[in-house]
């Protein structure tokens, strides 16, 4: 039996778009036997989901470039450059990129398993093609995914306040 590679190189990744922004899955739930997945994410200027809460895995956010904006149950903060931020499961949480450029982040899921939403809501990246931002029926068709793995929110843009 082969061992799976430790090196998943830059730009490489099951990448999926996702209302305009780009996650890519570095680790999954396959090649951590279930442990933790790990997704790279580029989140545009004034993005971000709405108030939810994962009841199946805790969360947590390592930005690397730009500037979050969170809501972490009772706690509102912003996460720059080198901060960390750990949502426990159960937890209502949001996040919004509040600069001007595209934020950059890692996203740690444990146990695995929520990357399959972005991969199963998404769309597959198309290199060279521009990343499409969603509309109500696209909002409301992954809503309606995300609850099949674990996620409480909004069901429509217009209960997100979108």
């Amino acid at each position: 039996m082969t061992e799976p590679s430790a090196l998943v190189p830059a730009g490489h990744g099951p990448t999926t778009w996702f209302d305009g922004n780009v996650y890519t899955v570095k680790a999954s739930a396959e090649s951590t036997n279930g442990a933790m997945s790990v997704l790279e994410s580029s989140i545009l200027p004034g993005s971000g989901p709405p108030l939810h809460v994962h009841t199946q895995e805790d969360e947590a956010f390592y930005v690397l470039s730009g500037q979050l904006s969170f809501t972490v149950g009772d706690e509102e903060f912003l996460g720059k450059a080198g901060d960390f931020v750990l949502v426990p499961r159960g937890i209502p949480h949001c996040f919004k990129n509040i600069s001007a450029h595209v934020a950059h982040t890692i996203f740690v899921y444990t146990p695995a398993g929520f990357e399959k939403f972005f991969q199963e809501a998404g769309d597959p990246a198309v290199p060279g093609m521009p990343v499409p931002k969603w509309g109500p029926a696209e909002y409301e068709r992954a809503a309606e995914i995300a609850v099949r793995h674990g996620w409480e929110g909004p069901k429509t843009e217009r209960e997100a306040g979108r």
